[in-house]
């Protein structure tokens, strides 16, 4: 399998916030910098003046608190998107899942039409495409779809792949780049997340109600151990590690489950409250033992302490799929392709919700995933592409 190259540039889009000696601050624009050209289309988007640029997310929760403290609502800090463009790709791409490795800092990229695998490095701001995956039309929900690498999950220096086309998960070295084994499943998969606690990979597999679960315990090497039947169509998933949880949505049943990893057996099944369009993506805070359920047009906060209590909710726009949760600042990153928008949301201990950034991204885009410094990486699959938010933490 090749390997093939493309460049790109992602210009920084943040302000710098200058303190003066009578303790008052403001933002100023950073000095200009030097970037290489950008040979890959990109698509504009809407931006927002300078002035309203990105600030820092501890400002922001800060902000936020301040305000709800004071009864007032806070204004949402306005970021500004960076479209890049995918190698190869001109037009619409099938992407779904994006997948952050924490080891290297780099985004991947599964690509459905093309059969491969992008693998974006924001600090020298290359693509690197892992070629050689299968890819396929397939009928899903009564229309034909391009399909292929559509997920992903790092764990124990590899990166495993889910292959709608050909219901396989293919282990991938992140230190070679270099494919290695693929293992066939008995349907196709959708989500995956290594478990580190088990060493397992578990497998969402909706077409056959249930979670396929992989023994991962050698390195890019998977073996069967577990089939877990659900009541249901799992939809997104979140680990809790130091619970021993693993947790999905039920789309077709309005319905959340948690799953013991040790047992492999369903623990508590909840009620996802999200109405007829059923949940969609789902998100764990260990710590606060909070879950975060993804409705089509808005987020639900439930305590997982006290049987999936209710404990919170906030609206987000239409067209919202997976979440992503960064524990370090409680910041919760949401993407509603319908409205266009990202939501960056700080959830306290309580469970309480605040928006604390907003950013214009495009039709279509959404799953956002998040690196340590806080910045999002949305798929936009309507332009072939990935956005990108940078957030200063």
């Amino acid at each position: 399998m090749r390997l093939a190259f493309a460049h790109v540039a992602v210009a920084a889009c943040q302000l710098w916030l200058v303190c003066l000696a009578n303790g008052g601050c403001r933002a100023e624009a950073p000095p200009p910098l030097t970037v290489a050209p950008v040979p890959t289309a990109v698509t504009p988007l809407p931006t927002v003046s300078p002035s309203e640029g990105i600030a820092d997310a501890g400002t922001a929760a800060a902000a936020s608190a301040s305000a709800s403290a004071a009864g007032t609502p806070p204004s949402p800090i306005k970021l500004t998107a960076k479209a890049i463009a995918l190698p190869g790709i001109s037009g619409h791409a099938a992407l779904d899942y994006l997948v952050f490795e924490s080891s290297r800092g780099r985004i991947w990229v599964p690509v459905g039409d093309t059969g491969s695998v992008d693998v974006f490095d924001p600090a020298s701001a290359q693509f690197t495409r892992i070629d050689g995956f299968k890819s396929a039309e397939r009928d899903m929900h009564g229309k034909k779809r391009m399909m292929g690498p559509s997920s992903g999950s790092f764990g124990e220096g590899f990166v495993y792949i889910g292959n709608r086309a050909s219901s396989e998960v293919c282990a991938i070295d992140a230190g070679t780049l270099k494919p290695g084994q693929c293992f066939k499943l008995a349907t196709q998969p959708d989500g995956v997340a290594y478990v580190a606690s088990a060493k397992e990979l578990w497998v969402t597999t909706p077409r056959d109600s249930s979670v396929t679960v992989l023994d991962a315990s050698t390195p890019g090497t998977l073996r069967p151990k577990a089939v877990v039947k659900t009541p249901g169509s799992p939809e997104g998933y979140a680990v809790d590690d130091t619970h021993g949880l693993f947790l999905t949505n039920l789309e077709d049943k309005d319905q959340t489950i948690v799953i013991d990893v040790k047992s492999h057996k369903i623990r508590s099944t909840w009620p996802s409250a999200c109405g007829s369009d059923g949940p969609r993506g789902i998100a764990v805070d260990a710590a606060s033992e909070l879950v975060m359920v993804a409705c089509t047009d808005h987020v639900q906060v439930l305590d997982g302490a006290h049987e999936g209590a209710q404990v919170g909710k906030l609206d987000t726009g239409g067209g919202v799929d997976n979440l992503e949760w960064l524990a370090s600042r409680r910041l919760l990153y949401v993407g509603a392709a319908a409205a266009a928008k990202l939501s960056v949301i700080h959830v306290d201990e309580k469970g309480q919700p605040a928006v604390v950034a907003v950013g214009a991204t495009a039709e279509g885009a959404r799953n956002a995933v998040v690196d340590a410094s806080g910045n999002a990486y949305l798929a936009d699959p309507m332009h072939g592409g990935i956005l990108v938010f940078q957030f200063k933490l």
